[in-house]
């Protein structure tokens, strides 16, 4: 692989040495390395033969945590500089396995009674995504999970939904029940008032099928909000 910063032969590689302390302290206690330090054992593979400390760091500057440099938008990536195709590529390609070792705990089993799984596997999915997004969870008769859809996207603050969509959706999958999942970039949890119209109207055509909306959850990055929770479903 490519690095993404030239390398300069002249000069000795300094930078072997802290790779192989970092390596060391990761072996000892990963949860005790700083967010930068992480992102750099990260960027170890994607920079092979330069100091990538500095565009470690710069990515935490820029988004805030290592959480959120994983779930940054790739477009939002490359504006870094020193940030190449390789890191986007491998940044990109972290996020998808968190997200798949996420749902891999809750995939064939009782939702339910598997909340904190799922509330994990939101908080992974879509708790530091820059656009709001909606997901739908579509359940079993037994509340077991059938597939995970985003089936809106929009903007930082707004996602257009077509309650006909989503049940269209779950009349193909055969789904008993659905929960709502959405995210607010923002961070702030709260309810609006469209979420609340908006729930009201998928409730109204899931009766008229025959299907359950166990709840709907607004993921920000700092916690959650449940419907059900809060007296509105």
């Amino acid at each position: 692989m490519q690095s993404d910063l030239p390398a300069n032969a002249a000069e000795a590689p300094h930078y072997h040495g802290h790779r192989e302390r970092l390596r060391a302290r990761f072996a000892e206690g990963p949860d005790q390395l700083p967010d930068y330090e992480l992102l750099e054992l990260v960027l170890f593979r994607s920079i092979p033969r330069a100091d990538v400390k500095g565009v470690a760091k710069a990515l935490i500057a820029r988004f805030g945590s290592f959480a959120e440099v994983i779930g940054a938008a790739p477009e939002h990536l490359a504006e870094v500089k020193g940030v190449g195709p390789a890191i986007v590529h491998d940044l990109t390609l972290l996020e998808a396995a968190a997200r798949r070792i996420s749902q891999g705990a809750i995939r064939g089993r009782q939702v339910l009674s598997s909340w904190e799984a799922v509330l994990d596997y939101c908080r992974t999915t879509m708790g530091f995504a820059e656009i709001e997004q909606l997901r739908v969870l579509f359940l079993d008769k037994k509340n077991g999970l059938i597939r995970d859809e985003m089936m809106q996207k929009g903007t930082v603050d707004h996602t257009p939904v077509y309650p006909r969509e989503i049940m269209r959706r779950a009349l193909q999958l055969n789904a008993s029940a659905i929960i709502l999942v959405h995210n607010h970039p923002s961070g702030d949890t709260t309810p609006s008032r469209a979420d609340i119209e908006m729930t009201r109207e998928i409730i109204e055509h899931a009766e008229a099928l025959g299907l359950t909306v166990h709840d709907h959850l607004i993921i920000g990055r700092k916690g959650h909000a449940s419907f059900r929770a809060m007296g509105l479903l």
